[in-house]
């Protein structure tokens, strides 16, 4: 019987794919794939395409492996390739995002307060897949990465005044469908 080390060493396995070793290209990506698909899902909602979008992020991240300095998270760093590929599939796909500019905006406390924890992830993800293009795009960077403002406008080439305005519409749209979602379940509709 053969046995197999499963524990091994995450640096050894990325210094082995490094050096093209196809067995251990195939662990990384069979160890980051299901989590990563999850990201490319939050932004493309069609699963083929963010399937699409996942192999090509994992062909950059082979690509590129030589390049990661084994400093902060390997996820971390596979994670943000994925993130900008996605970025640029849904440029690519619609050209250009719509945003509209609402300057000097004010986010309310109230925005953040709706009760998420009551609804599963998949009714959670049908709420930000319903989001148009753009709000769900800052929102994912926003709310789910943990990007700020400043980071996003260079990301994406707006404004920063234009990615807190997409966000706050966004969570307006989330409210009002988890406050929709509240009545049909009360039978208030």
């Amino acid at each position: 019987m053969k046995v197999i080390n499963l524990h091994r060493d995450e640096k050894q396995v990325i210094e082995q794919a490094v050096l093209n070793n196809r067995q251990a290209q195939h662990q990384l990506y069979s160890k980051f794939s299901p989590k990563m698909l999850g990201v490319c899902r939050q932004y493309i909602k069609d699963i083929h395409h963010a399937e699409d979008v996942m192999i090509t992020a994992f062909m950059k991240v082979f690509t590129n492996l030589n390049k990661f300095e084994h400093k902060g998270s390997f996820e971390g760093w596979i994670r943000r390739i994925m993130v900008n590929e996605c970025i640029d599939f849904v440029r690519v796909k619609k050209n250009v995002f719509n945003y509209q500019e609402i300057e000097n905006i004010v986010l309310s406390e109230s925005e953040d307060s709706f009760e998420i924890n009551t609804f599963s992830v998949d009714d959670i993800q049908l709420l930000i897949d319903n989001l148009p293009e753009g709000y769900r795009m800052i929102f994912n960077l926003y709310a789910i990465e943990g990007y700020k403002h400043n980071e996003i406008a260079k990301m994406l080439k707006i404004s920063e005044g234009t990615s807190k305005s997409q966000l706050s519409h966004a969570r307006k749209m989330l409210q009002q469908q988890v406050n929709l979602l509240k009545r049909r379940e009360n039978g208030t509709k």
